[in-house]
């Protein structure tokens, strides 16, 4: 989410676009990141695209059963979208930082 009813969002054709969600789903639809969407393509600007509707959990079962979606697609239990590359685990490390480099003003 970037704010202002704008996204990124991630292609099944491998582009990333600027997602702008129509007036009538703000503040009605409720979009997190992974959640599987129908966007709209622009004729005209190819780096955006309307947010069209918002799929369930169920309803995204469905289309990847009709073949809807690419093989390399995966719904996990939660119902978020996992590319076969993407789904290695990210582990962070401690924060080794001491409050000896910070200066009190």
């Amino acid at each position: 989410m970037l704010g202002n009813g704008r996204l990124d969002a991630m292609c099944f054709d491998g582009v990333k676009r600027l997602g702008i969600i129509r007036a009538k789903l703000r503040k009605k639809v409720w979009i997190n990141q992974g959640d599987i969407i129908l966007l709209g393509l622009r004729d005209y600007q190819d780096a955006k695209a309307d947010v069209i509707l918002k799929y369930t959990p169920e309803e995204a079962r469905n289309l990847k059963l009709y073949g809807e979606f690419p093989e390399s697609f995966k719904i996990s239990d939660d119902v978020t979208f996992v590319e076969n590359d993407l789904d290695e685990y990210i582990e962070f490390g401690e924060d080794v930082s001491t409050g000896d480099d910070v200066d009190v003003i």
